[in-house]
């Protein structure tokens, strides 16, 4: 049987880039390996991120979109299905951000997925930062990733103090207790390393942690009450007016609870032209090369990235709740775009 693999966590924690790093070293094991983007959204900008893993040993499906989510868990089951033909070792799946577990769980016990896939690791990717207040529907969401979790994986921890980290584990506990959840996670117990140092050790030991059945009270939410994804499209905007929209978005109580921005913008010779005097008074701004015309940003309220990438999607992505859309389009520069 197949074996798969669930790497989850909230959003903004760092799962594509930990899929990137633990899909290399299995296919150095002589893994042959099968990776299924399956996000609820529209478009799947992460998927864009995993195309150099693409390969002889490596091959990349997606589930995105859907009228509703039932639709969506149609379309995933089906994926899979196709997928149980294709000869992998092992499957990696990561969800979005706010993907319940228990969905995973439901989908691999059913016929015919049953008879081909075996579940083999859960492992939560856990910001060594977390947010300090959350939503409730975020905190059952961190709560329910972390239940069955048999691995819990520290990331950007070589920038987190010892009190934060300490604070992101006390979080955790806080919120598994909210839902009536009995299992509690020490700092010993937890993965705490940078990832650049990571071992051959330290993916063995990922690579075994299997899953917890864990009890915990399940909640419902409104969807239209939940979380929310708004969808720029082909944005013609400079690498610091980027820079700086996002920041306010993400710093204006007015565009709502906004946790994360992410996606490609492609720089034009027009539309997207940055001056060498624009570049030196950008904090973040990186020279483009001939070969890198695109840029991808990926932002939270205590991370920011905009580098130069070689391919891309023209697509922003705004992820929050009771999200104020004009407001964001107003600083995107898209008042007037529908």
């Amino acid at each position: 049987m197949v074996k798969v693999d669930l790497i989850t966590g909230f959003l903004g924690s760092g799962k594509t880039t930990f899929i990137k790093k633990y899909a290399a070293w299995l296919m150095s094991q002589g893994q042959n390996i099968g990776i299924l983007e399956n996000d609820f959204g529209a478009v799947n900008v992460d998927m864009m991120l995993l195309h150099d893993l693409e390969g002889e040993n490596c091959e990349l499906e997606m589930v995105s979109g859907g009228c509703d989510a039932d639709c969506h868990r149609r379309r995933f089951k089906t994926k899979l299905i196709a997928m149980g033909m294709c000869g992998y070792d092992r499957v990696l799946i990561e969800p979005s951000g706010i993907f319940d577990v228990d969905e995973f769980f439901d989908a691999l016990y059913e016929e015919p997925l049953d008879k081909w896939y075996q579940i083999g690791n859960v492992i939560t990717i856990l910001d060594a930062r977390l947010e300090e207040k959350l939503q409730p529907q975020a905190e059952y969401i961190l709560a329910s990733e972390a239940a069955d979790a048999g691995c819990i994986v520290l990331s950007k921890s070589q920038e987190a103090s010892e009190e934060e980290i300490s604070g992101t584990v006390k979080h955790l506990n806080c919120a598994l207790e909210s839902v009536k959840c009995k299992r509690r996670f020490t700092e010993n117990e937890i993965l705490n390393k940078n990832w650049e140092k990571f071992t051959d050790e330290d993916f063995q030991k990922i690579f075994n942690s299997g899953y917890v059945m864990e009890d915990f009270e399940k909640q419902c939410f409104d969807e239209k009450e939940g979380f929310q994804s708004l969808y720029f499209m082909e944005l013609k905007i400079s690498e610091t007016q980027l820079e700086k929209a996002a920041h306010q978005i993400l710093d204006d109580p007015e565009c709502g609870d906004v946790f994360r921005i992410k996606g490609f913008v492609k720089l034009e010779e027009n539309a997207a032209a940055v001056t060498e005097n624009e570049k030196m008074n950008s904090g973040s701004a990186q020279k483009v090369s001939a070969d890198n015309n695109w840029l991808e940003l990926n932002a939270t309220r205590k991370e920011f990235s905009l580098r130069p990438i070689s391919a891309g999607q023209e697509v922003v992505i705004v992820i929050g709740e009771n999200m104020n859309e004009a407001r964001i389009r107003e600083y995107l520069g898209t008042a007037n775009i529908k």
